[in-house]
């Protein structure tokens, strides 16, 4: 797996391609693009789109395993396998429910803003200034950054942090950059992602899960948001919460997010230059360590996104981790773990998703065997 400084770079270097058509002054935003280099710049080549494997029969062993993995966990949850290379499926009976994503749904944002650069309409080099106003809540890093007149960054670099650190307010500039909520939904549409839903952006959505109305003025710096929070009543808290699981604005299937991965590793959705930054980026995130990577043998790689949602007491509402695995041999396997509301504890969460990881592994190593 590459390195973040690698991957980094690979943000850096591609940014520098210019498609057909970046020559346009217009882009997401209305702001006008940076010119395009007048030397010979290089250019990405779309991957021919493999045709899917054919289905086939979903190894007997994983079945069995996800099944005991089920039977052995209080809560709302789903699991999706897709075998990239070999065609087959394996699904637990939530695996067609829509589960909050948290932040697995930066990866909607990520793809937005590459379908865009595919298109000649997005460059990874555009500066970017990330202002006070634009900041949001829970774990933004840039934060510290945002001084002054604002922390002036580049569109890759907002990406980088995004995926890599989980940064809500990277994130949510980025997603201003690429149009707002309605240029993600079209994206998932055109590219038939399936039952994946994106919700309002970060600020609105943990807001409305609280049972508050997002101020930005008080709730975008230190821990103001926590402190409104606190002071709802605990029946305000749960009424919100209860509507926020059972209908998550930003809720997807497991099964979608895991044939979305799956297309994706085959290159069926971007160029070959786009699918390499995605996945590149994606094998850099420093999030989640306990979960999909801890179960992961020497030898494998993973490109993944993490989820997490807030808590009310013992109960969690999105606790995710979606990816693609890849064994020693180069066969892939796209996997959504997701927990749309449960009151485990956190290990037995984290557990949950490391022992489908490790299911995998060993199916896998048993194969090559």
């Amino acid at each position: 797996m590459i390195s973040t400084g690698r991957a980094a770079r690979l943000l850096a270097l591609a940014s520098l391609a210019a498609l057909p058509g970046c020559g346009s002054n217009s882009r997401p935003g209305g702001s006008s693009m940076a010119p395009v280099p007048s030397a010979p710049v290089s250019v990405s080549i779309p991957i021919p789109a493999a045709a899917p494997p054919a289905r086939r029969v979903a190894p007997a062993q994983l079945v069995q395993a996800v099944e005991r993995i089920a039977a052995g966990f209080e809560g709302k949850f789903g699991i999706a396998i897709r075998g990239v290379d070999e065609g087959w499926t394996v699904a637990s009976p939530g695996a067609r429910t829509r589960m909050p994503q948290q932040s697995v749904s930066k990866l909607w944002v990520a793809m937005t803003l590459l379908d865009l650069r595919d298109q000649g309409k997005a460059r990874l080099d555009d500066p970017i200034v990330v202002r006070p106003e634009d900041l949001t809540l829970f774990h933004q890093p840039i934060a510290m950054l945002v001084k002054g007149d604002g922390y002036h960054t580049t569109v890759g670099e907002l990406l980088r942090r995004a995926l890599t650190m989980s940064d809500n307010t990277a994130n949510d500039r980025l997603l201003t950059y690429v149009g707002g909520p309605a240029a993600v939904r079209a994206m998932i549409e055109r590219k038939r992602l399936g039952d994946i839903r994106f919700g309002p952006g970060e600020r609105l959505l943990q807001s409305r899960t609280a049972g508050l109305v997002w101020n930005q003025a008080t709730m975008s710096k230190g821990n103001g948001f926590e402190l409104a929070r606190s002071r709802l009543s605990p029946e305000v808290r749960a009424a919100a919460l209860d509507a926020y699981v059972n209908d998550p604005p930003d809720g997807a299937a497991p099964l979608a997010i895991a044939d979305a991965l799956a297309r994706l590793a085959r290159g069926e959705l971007f160029t070959e230059t786009s699918t390499r930054i995605l996945l590149d980026t994606m094998g850099a995130s420093i999030t989640g360590r306990a979960r999909l990577r801890s179960a992961l043998p020497a030898g494998w790689q993973i490109a993944h996104k993490t989820g997490t949602g807030q808590d009310l007491g013992s109960r969690n509402a999105g606790f995710n981790d979606v990816g693609l695995l890849t064994a020693p041999d180069g066969r892939r396997y796209a996997i959504a773990v997701m927990i749309g509301d449960s009151r485990r504890p956190i290990r037995e969460r984290q557990e949950l998703i490391a022992s489908v990881a490790r299911a995998v592994a060993d199916y896998a190593d048993g194969r090559r065997g």
